[in-house]
């Protein structure tokens, strides 16, 4: 039984691993701030990303570390740098010192590629965001390529399933955002999340940036019909066709397979 530490286990990706990495067979401790319930056959432990001290008795003992925790929900730019690259530093650091044996697995974000890709992006691509939250996780990513420690990185795209309410924002992020009706966003199930940090902590992934995502990306129209709120379509072309769209054939060429191929298979199944 692998022992794991867990960041982010509170937050909507985490919150639905976490007991996934336990059914596995995991031993699992997630890192908290406060009292929180957490799910069977898992442990509680205290530390803050921000407070470096309190990370040794978290990290020891692990043979694995996933790495989920990040800010993004805010405009509070400094705060996500502090929280995406201090802490991430933070953390690497309390590995290195104490499971320096330990295989660190990292999940960054599909936003990192450049709005102006000429088609879906890949691993490869030079990466150059402006915005706050993609900036932190390339910084954040590049302290792990440069540190001792065996790591893989998953970009993960947009992420929804078992009710999480990430779909169900879709029709007002569209508007808001004004979203052509006709973009397409590479996403994948949280189920398949589990399928790919699975993978990476078998060490199919060290040492590499792997997209993840499933076999069909979906259209903004065909969010909002599936979350019940379809916004207005468009007949205007596109800006950029590719934007929101990363290439996954590296996750395939590693032995991923999405078990939710599509994100109608998903709303088929009953597991939106």
């Amino acid at each position: 039984m692998t022992s794991l530490l867990l960041t982010g286990a509170t937050g909507l990706v985490g919150s639905r691993l976490l007991p996934r990495l336990a059914e596995a067979g995991f031993d699992c401790r997630a890192l908290v701030r406060g009292d929180v319930a957490l799910p069977p056959r898992t442990a509680a432990v205290r530390g803050d990303l921000a407070d470096p001290d309190s990370l040794q008795q978290a990290v020891e003992g692990v043979e694995a570390v996933v790495h989920l925790a990040a800010l993004f929900r805010t405009d509070d730019e400094d705060a996500i740098w502090r929280a995406n690259l201090d802490g991430t530093r933070n953390l690497i650091d309390a590995v290195e010192a104490h499971a320096p044996e330990a295989r660190f697995v990292m999940a960054s974000t599909g936003n990192v590629y450049n709005a102006d890709a000429a088609r879906p992006s890949r691993e490869t691509d030079e990466c150059t965001p402006t915005a706050a939250y993609p900036a932190s996780k390339v910084a954040a990513e590049a302290l792990l390529r440069n540190s001792r420690l065996t790591w893989s990185i998953l970009r993960l795209p947009f992420v929804y399933g078992d009710d999480d309410g990430h779909l169900a924002s879709m029709p007002a992020l569209a508007r808001r955002f004004g979203l052509h009706p006709a973009n397409a966003y590479s996403v994948a199930h949280h189920r398949d999340v589990m399928t790919a940090v699975g993978l990476a902590l078998s060490g199919a992934m060290d040492g590499r940036i792997v997209n993840v995502a499933d076999d069909a990306p979906v259209t903004v129209l065909e969010m909002t019909e599936l979350a019940g709120n379809p916004i207005e379509g468009s007949a205007e072309p596109l800006t950029n066709p590719w934007s929101g769209r990363i290439d996954a054939t590296l996750a395939h060429q590693l032995g991923f397979r999405p078990t939710v191929p599509t994100i109608h298979a998903a709303a088929r199944d009953g597991i939106l």
